[in-house]
């Protein structure tokens, strides 16, 4: 299965030269990062990007991330994907720009 991170163009430009990303402004406040199922893409896109130019989609293999990954009820009671630990480089699958 896999899960999504949906990033605004500085802060892909900051994981990318990093290597790591600990999150969002908004993810370091909640204390893990979100991220979206395949059926919850759109909506978040809709909710939390609209009028983002540049908008990056970043996937991940959600077995990879690791018992750090746990899908808990959010938006509407719906069980969204939280990672309590940063992303790194080497959880990513494909980056969509």
């Amino acid at each position: 299965m896999l899960v999504y991170k949906l990033l605004r163009p500085t802060e892909w430009a900051a994981f990318d030269a990093a290597g790591v990303f600990a999150g969002s402004a908004d993810d370091r406040r909640d204390g893990f990062v979100h991220l979206s199922g395949e059926d919850q893409v759109a909506g978040t896109r809709a909710k939390w990007f609209a009028g983002v130019d540049g908008l990056v989609t970043v996937t991940f293999d959600a077995e990879a991330l690791g018992p750090a990954l746990r899908w808990e009820a959010s938006r509407g009671g719906a069980l969204f994907p939280h990672l309590y630990r940063p992303l790194a480089r080497a959880d990513i699958v494909a980056v969509d720009h």
